[in-house]
């Protein structure tokens, strides 16, 4: 009599995972390959004990009975027959000591695994209490929507083609990481506002300050940028006050960090919206996509531009987490060697933490980045250059008064460049 189940005796890995296995003895639900061919736990237990016994049984009807899930029980003679002829072998049954020491084998793996996995470096509640911090710091001071750059004064790109400019637009693949840097939002442009006042009390208002027309200037892009820029002070002045520990350093040594370190952290944060297809930062609308071009326009020349967007690039390319970004943010933040900074130890101390916080981190959510923590402290190093070049393009920018009086308070308080 034909049995309606399948025998297939096919290799496991032929089979579709998708779909429903069934026994070859009686049609049940399988639950894999036993003693070489696909059958339930309870056919497989059958076959099993009846070899052992070296069992003999024998049909009470005539010798092909039909075995289902139903009446698998009631023809042990054709039941044994069946598993015999879909492939079912003695010669695939352990033996009792076999069976024993294949259980050790699984028992003794999971007791290696447990202790693999009680070995493993897991953060701290302390350190996942800090990253937390700074994540969440970083969203309360970063606006991915951008929607505040509609109240800076309006990006002009027309005007004078300036030599810089006319280079900028050759070099289609880079783009401005300095007017991108600043990709955040307006800000508060109280011509009393001071770095003293924002550390006693940040505050986010949000209204650029007054000033006279850029009369036909070649820098066409310097108002809207420099309010850009004074924004994104403020913002990481917010961020830096969510930093644990960073209020409780004296506020002359908060100022200094914020004063030498603020371009660098600008140009950390601008990497967010750093786009590698066209090399621009792209900050909400078309009014608001950056090139070198346009910055150009505010005074910076591709001595700062290129390397600025090399070091982009090179940034972008680590794909780092957003915890490892917060972190290296805050690293570069609290460097001991500012000028300005009186208790180093203080400040090292902090420092170190973090970069002990970030090693931990990525040995343990970062695989593959052995060398990650090296290429970011190279990134330190290269923004201490990038720091250095645009301080010498600010100073002549500002000592020029037509464009120092595009610029904000904060902006020139921050970076020092006060025309007299």
């Amino acid at each position: 009599m034909e049995m309606a189940v399948s025998t297939s005796t096919q290799a496991p890995d032929e089979f579709d995972r998708n779909v429903p296995r069934i026994c070859g003895v009686c049609g049940d639900k399988a639950t894999g390959f036993h003693f070489n061919a696909m059958t339930c736990e309870g056919c497989k237990g059958f076959f099993r004990r009846s070899m052992k016994r070296k069992a003999t049984f024998t049909c009470p009807f005539n010798g092909s009975c039909n075995i289902t899930k139903d009446n698998r029980r009631h023809c042990q003679a054709c039941r044994l027959k069946r598993c015999v002829e879909i492939g079912m072998m003695k010669e695939f049954i352990l033996t009792d000591e076999e069976v024993q020491r294949k259980k050790d084998l699984i028992q003794r793996r999971k007791e290696e695994e447990a202790l693999r996995e009680s070995q493993r470096p897991r953060l701290t509640d302390e350190q996942q209490n800090l990253i937390s911090s700074l994540v969440e710091a970083h969203h309360k001071t970063y606006d991915d929507s951008y929607t505040d750059f509609a109240r800076f004064r309006p990006p002009v790109r027309e005007g004078p083609v300036t030599r810089s400019a006319s280079r900028a637009a050759s070099l289609h693949s880079l783009s401005d990481a300095s007017s991108d840097s600043f990709s955040h939002s307006p800000e508060s442009g109280d011509s009393k506002v001071n770095l003293s006042n924002l550390l006693m009390m940040y505050q986010e208002q949000g209204s650029s300050p007054d000033s006279a027309e850029d009369d036909g200037s070649r820098l066409s892009m310097l108002p809207h940028l420099a309010d850009l820029v004074s924004y994104s002070i403020q913002k990481v002045i917010g961020f830096a006050k969510m930093i644990p520990g960073f209020r409780d350093l004296t506020a002359e040594d908060q100022i200094a960090l914020l004063k030498s370190s603020a371009i660098e952290v600008i140009m950390l944060r601008s990497n967010q919206s750093f786009s590698l297809d066209d090399m621009s930062w792209s900050c909400g609308g078309p009014d608001f996509k950056y090139c070198v071009n346009d910055v150009t326009k505010a005074g910076h020349t591709l001595d700062l531009l290129e390397p600025l967007v090399k070091f982009q690039v090179g940034l972008k390319k680590l794909n780092l987490h957003e915890e490892e970004h917060v972190l290296l943010m805050s690293i570069c933040l609290l460097s001991p060697d500012r000028p300005g900074v009186q208790d180093h130890a203080r400040v090292e101390a902090l420092q170190d933490n973090m970069c002990e916080v970030l090693q931990a981190y990525i040995r343990i959510s970062h695989p593959g980045g052995r060398l990650l923590y090296a290429k970011m402290i190279q990134k330190l190093a290269d923004l201490r250059s990038l720091n250095e070049e645009h301080s010498k393009q600010y100073r002549l920018l500002s000592f020029q008064p037509e464009h120092s009086m595009q610029l904000t308070p904060l902006v020139l308080e921050v970076f020092g460049g006060q025309v007299t």
